[in-house]
């Protein structure tokens, strides 16, 4: 799967994402062999795409491996022990063509902040046992998120894996059937209200 978008009238984000042979250390200590063989996997696509990817600079390339979490380790794994939490791609690390990685992440950090302010608030706005009501504020995050992330992460992992698929039955349901269907997801998963900072 690949992607492009104009930052400004100078400067184009694109991302391709592929299985390969290769470690994400060889494909980082030879940068120009790993942009050849994103050429070389892109198939139909416009010549214009082809060329800003020609065109990228080596020194501009940024070669990461995707991490794949499993959806049920969201669903029962913890995701915050005592005063610590995970949250952005920690918690949940997707594909870049979903369009949800930044915004998920600010998300996450708004729902932190809120579930920290409230904790460490008692009635009377008096701060007090505070490790313990940092603790609840984590575990507070943790169960408004859950779901979310599953949702993020399930959805990127089903895409990903449907467009990536060279199976007939598959390729037939992509190329005529899921089409919209995952348009329709990706523009759901994009409109979610996290609620708002503060309480107040």
């Amino acid at each position: 799967m690949s992607g492009i978008i104009a930052c400004n009238d100078k400067t184009m984000y694109w991302f391709a994402s592929f299985s390969t042979s290769m470690s994400s250390q060889e494909m980082e200590e030879n940068p120009a062999e790993a942009k050849q063989f994103v050429l070389s996997k892109l198939g139909k696509v416009a010549d214009n795409f082809k060329a800003v990817i020609r065109d990228t600079e080596l020194e501009n390339l940024s070669i990461a491996p995707l991490r794949f979490r499993h959806p049920w380790d969201i669903l029962w794994g913890r995701i915050s022990k005592s005063n610590v939490c995970v949250a952005g791609d920690a918690f949940h690390p997707m594909t870049p063509d979903i369009g949800q990685g930044g915004c998920s992440a600010l998300e996450d950090g708004v729902t932190l902040a809120r579930c920290l302010g409230e904790a460490l608030r008692d009635k009377q706005g008096i701060r007090s046992e505070e490790y313990k009501r940092i603790e609840m504020g984590l575990k507070n995050y943790a169960k408004e998120r859950r779901w979310r992330a599953f949702e993020l992460i399930s959805t990127a992992y089903m895409v990903g894996y449907i467009q990536t698929s060279n199976g007939r039955i598959l390729s037939f349901l992509r190329n005529k059937v899921l089409g919209g269907f995952f348009a329709r997801q990706q523009l759901k998963l994009a409109s979610f209200d996290c609620g708002k900072l503060t309480t107040s």
